[in-house]
């Protein structure tokens, strides 16, 4: 795969989650249906596309130890927001209608451990891990000054209003436009990824 691909492809996949939540809650409730599974799906193919452009920028800002705990934190984040999602996925599929999903949600954040591990503490890695590493790379100047306040704009927009998403979505492919074009297009060797 281009090198390339995910740091367009990742912000594309978030604006299109953000679109169709917004039309899933024209009617008033979100899911479940069509749009809360085809949205959900859309951000989880974003979140797998996440991990090579985390990885990617540790190698642009010199694999040191932190862009290295910067790009596992993020990893580690995308996995609690995929088991996140895929618990949204499988609740809206059991379910007859809003009202049901919000019991079952219930029942699955009452399991010791889920709230915090799934939902509550762990997937703000992802944020911090994204964060983290863009700043790293300002501050090398591999990246201009203002990439990592449109990737904070886009990291805080959902926490004030998720009908935000699609505004923030569009701020971080913009800041990352510029990263992706410093990456090789095509992948490198597997000796030179070191």
């Amino acid at each position: 795969m281009n090198s390339r691909i995910p740091f367009i492809a990742a912000p594309l996949l978030v604006l299109a989650y953000g679109v169709i939540r917004i039309l899933d809650g024209l009617d008033g409730s979100r899911g479940p249906g069509i749009a809360w599974t085809t949205g959900h799906l859309a951000f989880m193919a974003a979140l797998v596309l996440f991990v090579p452009v985390f990885w990617q920028m540790r190698r642009m800002a010199g694999g040191n130890t932190l862009a290295t705990a910067s790009a596992a934190a993020g990893t580690v984040g995308v996995v609690a927001l995929l088991a996140q999602f895929g618990i949204d996925i499988a609740v809206g599929f059991m379910s007859a209608d809003n009202e049901a999903m919000g019991v079952l949600f219930d029942r699955v954040q009452s399991v010791p451990g889920v709230s915090a591990v799934v939902y509550d503490v762990v997937p703000l890695l992802f944020f911090a891990g994204q964060l983290a590493l863009v700043v790293q790379l300002a501050a090398l100047r591999r990246v201009r000054v203002w990439t990592p306040l449109l990737v904070m704009v886009d990291l805080i927009l959902p926490f004030i209003e998720k009908d935000l998403i699609p505004l923030g979505a569009l701020c971080l492919l913009v800041s990352f436009v510029p990263v992706a074009r410093q990456v090789p297009a095509s992948p490198r060797p597997a000796a030179a990824l070191a």
